[in-house]
């Protein structure tokens, strides 16, 4: 029987999402584990972003197969009791049997949080960026909008042996200032490796004026991770929503 799984997680203590061979301290790596233990049997789980090690999830979508027909809330109890307290399953149903999280995904909105000013939030300083100096929100804002649209964002991309197209649709970039917090929202169809915390480290440095609004073309253009700004850290980022 396949599943649909929503997760959350605190990824602070994770080498990301991507099981690796180097180390087993990954969500799919600890979901395969867990589930395993639940069928007898090998599972594989799919996810529907490969979040980075210290980067966070409010939404992650998994679909996986277990032999059988368990019903969904035996499965969601059995993950409940064995997940670690830094998971928790939003929700947890039984799918299509071609459904699949990644490649059935039309839709992703990643949040990354900043803390400005010199004073940090005790309860919220392992999920935030604190950021001492002010920033020209409205500097960020035009910039953010030329960054929206259909592009090609290779310069926004870390991989530089990624062989596939590099053009993504992004049709929101949103700043939302609430006191000293400011959330910057993405939604699109699709993101490349590093992509939205490289997007909001330019965005930063727009608003720092170390950069203008108006180099945001040539920056897409240039097709190059040498011409965008610097990569933000991870512990501001989730993985808010997928759609399908």
């Amino acid at each position: 029987m396949n599943y649909k799984l929503v997760l959350s997680y605190d990824g602070g203590r994770y080498d990301g999402w991507q099981k690796q061979g180097n180390t087993p301290n990954t969500i799919q790596g600890r979901l395969e584990g867990i589930l395993a233990r639940l069928a007898g049997t090998p599972v594989e789980v799919h996810g529907a972003g490969r979040t980075d090690a210290g980067v966070h999830a409010l939404g992650q979508t998994a679909s996986f197969r277990l032999p059988g027909e368990r019903p969904p809330e035996e499965v969601a109890a059995f993950l409940c009791r064995e997940l670690p307290d830094d998971m928790a399953v939003v929700s947890l149903r039984t799918a299509g049997d071609r459904f699949h999280a990644r490649l059935n995904a039309v839709g992703k909105t990643y949040l990354y949080a900043i803390r400005l000013g010199p004073v940090s939030d005790p309860f919220r300083r392992r999920y935030q960026l604190r950021v001492p100096e002010p920033l020209d929100l409205e500097a960020m804002e035009r910039a953010a909008a030329l960054l929206t649209g259909r592009h090609d964002y290779r310069s926004f991309c870390s991989n530089k042996k990624m062989k596939k197209s590099t053009i993504r649709t992004v049709d929101r970039i949103e700043l939302c200032r609430e006191g000293a917090d400011l959330t910057i929202a993405y939604h699109g169809d699709g993101f490349l490796y590093h992509m939205v915390r490289i997007l909001t480290g330019t965005l930063i440095e727009v608003g720092r004026g170390a950069r203008r609004p108006e180099e945001m073309p040539r920056i897409l253009a240039a097709r190059d991770r040498a011409a965008a700004g610097s990569t933000a850290p991870p512990q501001g980022l989730a993985l808010a929503e997928v759609e399908y």
